[in-house]
């Protein structure tokens, strides 16, 4: 995988108020990668995809997309770039207008945008709900007729609408059940390898995690306090505090549960 930096992120601070909600963070995402980021909640990973987004004001730091910097200009000055980042979010059920059809939500971002007139943007309808699995007859329906899975699809047929270089993906498989969990998973998997989209990926689970990223950044109290490759940080971690994620994810297996329960114990009294 090539070394360019498609988002570079280099010591951002984010306050709300008299919070420090992100402190000194700095990361980089490479073209086509999958970064996955992982904390508690409130440990401030969500607001680093807000950032990202530009739907969060940055106090100090820089965000750099495509060689360019995004976080310390005017809203309309990001226009361009706003079309090349796109998000998925975590709820499938409020994400997506329940009074229009699939096909008005899949048209209007490329409407809006004047990058398709009405009746280009209806005739690519049908391909975005191929490279998402749906049916050809669900542009003629409504959200409220789709299970969670399915809406989540739509979803992600809306962010690759405007074909960007970055999904940010905020939590998109936590409200689903586990079976349609892996499902949205492989087509997150299966979408990266046909268009060469980069996703953060921001989840308070290490194994879903695991699953999907080229590399893993961990983040406790508003700080990155590990980065590196999947494996190594999944599989040999170096910080106390992704160990305790680790041990603390159950098993199947109650000997090996007891012998993580004892290791967690004992990092919980060193700590």
């Amino acid at each position: 995988m090539s070394d360019e930096k498609l988002v570079d992120v280099r010591n951002v601070n984010i306050h709300f108020g008299p919070l420090h909600v992100l402190k000194d963070v700095s990361l980089d995402i490479r073209p086509g990668e999958t970064v996955g980021l992982v904390g508690e909640s409130g440990s401030g990973k969500t607001t680093i995809g807000r950032a990202i987004l530009g739907i969060c004001h940055v106090n100090s730091g820089q965000i750099d997309f495509e060689g360019k910097d995004i976080a310390n200009v005017a809203p309309r000055e990001r226009t361009g770039d706003a079309a090349r980042i796109q998000a998925v979010f975590q709820d499938p059920y409020t994400s997506l207008n329940p009074s229009m059809t699939i096909e008005e939500i899949l048209t209007e971002p490329m409407i809006a945008r004047k990058i398709a007139t009405a009746a280009e943007a209806r005739d690519r309808v049908r391909d975005l709900l191929d490279q998402v699995n749906l049916p050809a007859d669900a542009a003629h329906r409504y959200p409220r007729e789709f299970s969670g899975g399915q809406r989540q699809r739509v979803a992600i047929a809306r962010a690759l609408a405007l074909s960007p270089r970055l999904i940010v993906c905020d939590e998109p498989v936590s409200a689903l059940d586990l079976s349609t969990q892996a499902r949205v998973m492989d087509l997150f998997i299966e979408i990266q390898e046909r268009t060469g989209v980069a996703y953060l990926f921001v989840s308070h689970d290490l194994a879903v995690v695991r699953h999907i990223s080229h590399r893993v950044a961990v983040m406790r109290s508003g700080r990155i306090v590990e980065f590196g490759e999947c494996d190594q940080v999944t599989a040999r971690p170096e910080h106390p505090y992704t160990k305790r994620l680790l041990l603390a994810a159950p098993v199947a297996d109650p000997v090996r549960q007891a012998d993580r329960r004892r290791a967690f114990q004992e990092l919980e009294a060193e700590a």
